[in-house]
């Protein structure tokens, strides 16, 4: 079978379930995208290691990476091997002391993983022929982005109104209390308003 190596182009709101998200992976190579859908959990997970947010205590993710660290196990790489019923299977392959073995994970963990490891993501041929959607010619080939929950119109005019000094000191709050989705919102503030 046929491997292709992918990445991970977009993490938005999912159009078709409501309460949860969609990671999109495209081929490194290609055309061809594949769209996951994931939880709010996983998602944040992923945001949160590819915006290289630091929590003041670890993630779940963040766990089992320092755990792996300390026995000396790589995360060689990710593969995505197998689509059932409309559900991906996914597999960790490690290495430790030149011995390869594999973990069974959910593909929403087996993304976590892969970005904080900075490993390559695969999947096969015949799961991209039956999952995946071909990107137009025309389309534009655009960065990963993150793509947080919009904002309450009441949230969104309450950061516009906080001094820059307020707002780093909220960012320290919600990075605190664990809020990524809020601390997102206000890294956004605070870039558009370096911007102008």
């Amino acid at each position: 079978m046929k491997r292709i190596e992918l990445s991970i182009v977009a993490l938005s709101h999912s159009m078709t379930q409501s309460h949860n998200y969609a990671v999109v992976l495209g081929e490194r190579k290609g055309q061809r995208r594949l769209p996951i859908v994931i939880g709010s959990f996983e998602a944040q997970a992923i945001a949160v290691a590819m915006e290289r947010m630091v929590p003041n205590r670890p993630l779940t993710h963040d766990l089992f990476k320092n755990t792996l660290d300390t026995f000396n196990i790589q995360l060689r790489e990710v593969v995505i091997n197998n689509l059932l019923d409309g559900i991906f299977y996914s597999r960790l392959i490690c290495v430790k002391n030149g011995e390869m073995f594999e973990i069974d994970s959910r593909t929403s963990d087996a993304i976590a993983m892969a970005v904080r490891f900075e490993c390559p993501i695969y999947t096969y041929d015949f799961i991209l022929e039956a999952a995946g959607i071909v990107l137009d010619d025309q389309e534009e080939e655009a960065p990963a982005t993150i793509s947080a929950p919009e904002p309450a119109p009441a949230e969104s005019n309450q950061l516009d109104t906080l001094s820059a000094d307020l707002l780093h000191q909220r960012l320290q709050e919600v990075i605190a209390k664990e809020d990524y989705e809020m601390a997102a919102r206000i890294r956004d503030e605070l870039k558009k308003r370096e911007k102008n």
